[in-house]
């Protein structure tokens, strides 16, 4: 065997190596977020509870992807009985490398799971059982955020009504179901700004509400777009396309935009017996405005002071195509 053979065996001996060993980390290591999940104990006053409410309903939205939409009805609110049930599905058709199901976050469901367990869940993405969970659930926001607003809405969803319900295990594809446990992270935690600083309790709530997960260009499993500024791409399930809108305060985003006007934007939708229906090939939308609109007046304006602080970004945005006008490009 000549020298140059026996190289070539030594380096792919030596990447085979390498290759095995990285697979075997990430399988058996990954995802590492850092110590176990603590014990906790958790208030169950009527301040901690209307909290937690808040947030899961309005803010974080914990409710609209843990239930089943009615898009029949514009930004599809949560049919009613199904909240905390889960089901949603995010799968090929929207975009995404696999088929991710909503788990029921109910009582009858969260049984095994203590509530040191559900808060690493939330914040850095880690089930009981150290696997991943898809990142369509903002755990990396969600680990930025104040404990106590995190251990608020963990009091309020253990009062959820059981719905005894077990949904489909979610399964990505292959390689993304290793990729996917180099995702977690250590949490971050904040303490909630005060009310009275606009600016960040604004960011606070930018953050909690994953506003950037939608309005941040995203491809190929990154963000490559500027902060707010739009472009993020979703393949709807009847072929339309939508994009979300830069929220920037540039003119191509709201730049022109009043604090009432963006207050009333949102408003408009707090009533579900006022949504549109949505027909066949009309646009509709996956931003759960119901929901947001049921933030306070004063989150609203916080949200809206934060956002004309930013850098504006030239970044016009086509919101909705319709299918057949892709077809005929």
């Amino acid at each position: 065997m000549n020298r140059y053979l026996k190289f070539g065996l030594f380096i792919f001996s030596f990447l085979l190596i390498l290759i095995i060993g990285s697979l075997v980390y990430i399988q058996m290591i990954l995802p590492d977020v850092g110590n176990p999940p603590e014990n906790m104990k958790l208030s169950t006053s009527s301040e901690t509870l209307n909290r937690g409410k808040y947030l899961a309903n309005h803010v974080m939205i914990c409710i609209d992807c843990h239930s089943q939409r009615d898009f029949s009805l514009f930004s599809g609110p949560p049919i009613p009985g199904t909240e905390g049930s889960g089901g949603e599905v995010f799968d090929h058709a929207m975009g995404f490398p696999g088929t991710f199901i909503s788990p029921n976050i109910t009582p009858a469901h969260l049984t095994s799971y203590s509530d040191g367990e559900l808060f690493r869940l939330i914040t850095t993405g880690v089930k009981k059982d150290g696997d991943p969970i898809f990142p369509i659930m903002p755990y990396a926001n969600y680990g930025k955020m104040d404990k106590e607003d995190i251990l608020s809405v963990i009091a309020y969803i253990r009062t959820l009504s059981p719905i005894e319900k077990v949904q489909p295990t979610s399964e990505p594809d292959f390689p993304f179901s290793l990729i996917m446990r180099t995702i977690p992270q250590r949490a971050e935690f904040s303490t909630r700004p005060p009310e009275s600083d606009a600016i960040a309790y604004g960011k606070y709530l930018v953050n909690a509400a994953a506003c950037n997960d939608c309005h941040t260009k995203f491809e190929n499993g990154k963000y490559t777009g500027e902060h707010l500024a739009g472009g993020r791409v979703f393949n709807m399930p009847d072929g339309n396309i939508l994009t979300s809108p830069n929220l920037t305060p540039h003119k191509t985003g709201l730049g022109n935009w009043t604090k009432e006007q963006f207050i009333e934007r949102f408003k408009q939708y707090e009533d579900r017996n006022k949504l549109g229906k949505v027909q066949a090939g009309e646009m509709q939308t996956i931003m759960p405005w119901n929901m947001y609109a049921g933030m306070t007046v004063k989150d609203l304006g916080a949200i809206y002071t934060y956002i004309q602080s930013l850098k504006p970004v030239d970044n016009q945005v086509n919101k909705f195509l319709k299918a057949e006008s892709l077809e005929a490009v």
